[in-house]
């Protein structure tokens, strides 16, 4: 895992070089802002959201004057609450029972986006940006209890999470320049997440608000 993200960070690296050659069009930055996670269960219901935490690289390929491919590469934490009945694998058998789960997922997201931003109105560009998200697990641990009963504190849940996730998202925000070639960028944005994260038969989704905060250089 550790040589696949080091590939990664140096294939982003190397396409900014290069970028900066060939067309002035790519910017790199780095992000760092908090997510706010929520659970989706099919055989439950979401409680509450949860905080989480994301940071990384940042990337567009601007390929006409007010679009651009965003993409980036980051470590995502999405957690989030939920009360399922009969979670696996806690229960065995005997009566209906209802859990209280807090998944705590970790991933690498590769965001495929295209975001679409407005002309400069002093020195601010809007944007809106939709796409698909990827997400590759690195860490799973759950916590797990039964009314007042704690039966499960951070244990290891990657035997039954998946390794991938996909997600869509829909966010906008603004960039804000500094100078000639800095810019800040903030915003709001909705990763809805349509793949199971569970590998039980019950389906559970997981979902997060990204509070969107980054550096272009």
């Amino acid at each position: 895992m550790k040589k696949t993200l080091i590939a990664l960070v140096c294939l982003i690296f190397t396409a900014n070089v290069y970028g900066q050659e060939v067309f002035s069009g790519f910017r790199l930055g780095l992000t760092a802002h908090p997510t706010l996670g929520f659970i989706k269960a099919e055989n439950g219901k979401s409680d509450g959201v949860s905080l989480g935490f994301s940071y990384g690289l940042i990337g567009d390929f601007n390929f006409a004057e007010n679009y651009s491919f965003a993409t980036g590469l980051t470590i995502t934490t999405i957690n989030g609450k939920s009360t399922e009945i009969n979670a696996l694998p806690y229960h065995v058998t005997g009566a209906n029972t209802a859990y209280d789960l807090k998944y705590k997922m970790q991933y690498i997201e590769v965001p495929l986006t295209v975001k679409l931003k407005t002309n400069k109105i002093g020195d601010v560009r809007w944007y809106g940006q939709f796409g698909l998200s990827n997400d590759f697990k690195i860490g799973a641990r759950q916590d797990a209890s039964v009314g007042n009963n704690m039966i499960a504190d951070d244990v290891n849940s990657s035997d039954w999470t998946r390794f991938y996730r996909a997600g869509l998202i829909i966010g906008g925000g603004a960039e804000y320049d500094i100078d000639e070639k800095t810019s800040i960028m903030a915003g709001l944005s909705l990763n809805n997440g349509f793949t199971n994260i569970s590998t039980n038969k019950n389906s559970v989704r997981n979902h997060y608000v990204g509070i969107n905060i980054g550096v272009f250089f």
